[in-house]
């Protein structure tokens, strides 16, 4: 067995309008995301289930969580094979399918890094290193989706 890692967050559920969970519609969905040391979270559902616009999902997260583990594998792939990158940005897309009976699952998630290298040289390497990337990534080794890619590489 490998090494083990243990994180701790707390979540805190900060919608109670007063009189909790007496109906669907009486209580928000806000809610504080915390971690010693590390800046607040502030949490909500999905605005299809009445979340707060301003605020982030579970959804989001995830697909944010996807999208840094492969950034961050990525970068140093590409720091330990020669490639120089000096600029990274994903637009990455999940899918979530809802399913009858109130459940649902998440289909897919798209990234689709754009990553600038500072040799032609590079570029082949460079998109390579995005399989990879994804071999090793702990998020996305840890869903039971496809996790796609749809690179761009370019040449600072």
């Amino acid at each position: 067995m490998g090494k083990e890692h243990t994180y701790e967050v707390t979540v805190r559920w900060t919608g109670n309008t007063g009189t909790g969970t007496a109906s669907y519609r009486d209580y928000d969905r806000d809610h504080d995301v915390t971690a010693e040391g590390k800046p607040t979270i502030r949490g909500t559902a999905d605005l299809a289930f009445r979340g707060t616009p301003d605020r982030w999902n579970p959804e989001d997260l995830l697909v944010a969580s996807l999208s840094e583990c492969h950034m961050l594998s990525y970068l140093a792939l590409c720091a330990r094979n020669g490639v120089v990158v000096t600029a990274y940005q994903d637009a990455a897309t999940g899918v979530m399918e809802q399913t009858p009976g109130g459940g649902g699952r998440f289909t897919e998630v798209v990234l689709r890094p754009v990553v600038t290298v500072t040799e032609q040289a590079m570029t082949e390497k460079a998109s390579a290193l995005h399989h990879e990337a994804n071999r090793i990534c702990f998020i996305a080794n840890s869903v039971n989706f496809p996790v796609r890619h749809e690179p761009g590489i370019r040449v600072r």
